[in-house]
């Protein structure tokens, strides 16, 4: 998007128009959920939500261009991982024990291994495997599409930090994608 155009729209959602907000929402919904995917699986959607509900409360005072926005919507999610985070701290989850559900409701397997072959499955574990601060850098670079400068303010770190980061993360996921490689192999032979 040209940011002329990107600035009408922008001005005209803040004026309320709902075509504009969804063009917005459309813009930066997918790389969105696959940043919080990665970061919290079960509750992406939910925070999504949450997400768009504080775009839309602190919209009428925005200000900036088209990457700033993105840099914005993503600020405004990593704060809503971090409440979620304080949350679950607050109040930990029970899991139930696979034996204690009734036999009508257990996992099929093998709708449970279509799933672990799923490229998104892939990226949870690839990212599982990072230290959290590889694992933010390469989210918010690679699938958010933020600048050194936006991630780096965002994590509160210097540029040169998130470069060095970046490219260990880099290299760690090279060595973590091996085995995974080889597993995608074995199950397409079988």
């Amino acid at each position: 998007m040209s940011a002329p155009g990107f600035e009408a729209i922008l001005d005209s959602a803040k004026r309320g128009d709902p075509e504009a907000s969804a063009v917005l929402f459309r813009g930066l919904q997918a790389p969105l959920l696959r940043y919080l995917r990665a970061k919290a699986p079960g509750d992406a959607e939910d925070l999504a939500s949450e997400v768009w509900v504080g775009v839309t409360r602190g919209l009428p005072t925005f200000v900036g261009d088209e990457p700033a926005f993105r840099g914005w919507v993503f600020t405004i999610a990593s704060r809503r991982l971090r409440d979620r985070s304080r949350r679950r701290m607050r109040r930990p989850e029970v899991l139930v024990p696979p034996e204690s559900v009734e036999a009508g409701y257990l996992v099929d397997t093998a709708a449970e291994a279509i799933e672990r072959m799923s490229g998104q499955q892939a990226v949870d574990r690839l990212v599982a495997g990072l230290p959290p601060d590889m694992a933010e850098v390469l989210l918010l670079r690679v699938v958010a599409d933020l600048s050194v400068a936006e991630v780096a303010r965002l994590m509160n770190r210097s540029p040169g930090a998130v470069r060095v980061l970046q490219h260990r993360a880099l290299k760690r996921a090279a060595e973590l994608m091996e085995p995974m490689r080889r597993e995608r192999g074995a199950v397409r032979g079988a």
